[in-house]
């Protein structure tokens, strides 16, 4: 799964990752400053942004042109290895970050 012909991102992960590590919940108060500039994951590892409440603005930088995406309850953001992107908060808002790979042969 990459970014399509539009340059949007994913909606899925690939079927053979498993999650590894989890960070938050953050909220408008204790998110880390880091993920409101762009950056990237590692080679091999996928991201997912799931809220709780509120709402976050995720951004790929990855093509020379910005595309945005709104993150919800019920609609995740998948963040696609090395890809860069960054998140905009509107308000209050809760959400985690779990990171993923392929799973160990």
């Amino acid at each position: 799964m990459t970014i399509d012909e539009q340059g949007n991102p994913p909606t899925g992960l690939p079927a053979d990752v498993v999650p590894y590590r989890t960070l938050g919940p953050f909220d408008e108060s204790t998110l880390p400053k880091g993920l409101l500039r762009d950056h990237r994951t590692k080679a091999g590892v996928w991201g997912l942004v799931e809220v709780t409440s509120g709402s976050v603005r995720y951004f790929v930088c990855e093509t020379g042109m910005e595309r945005e995406r709104v993150l919800a309850p019920g609609c995740p953001g998948v963040i696609v290895p090395e890809q860069r992107h960054h998140l905009a908060l509107d308000g209050a808002v809760q959400f985690t970050v779990t990171f993923l790979r392929a799973a160990a042969a």
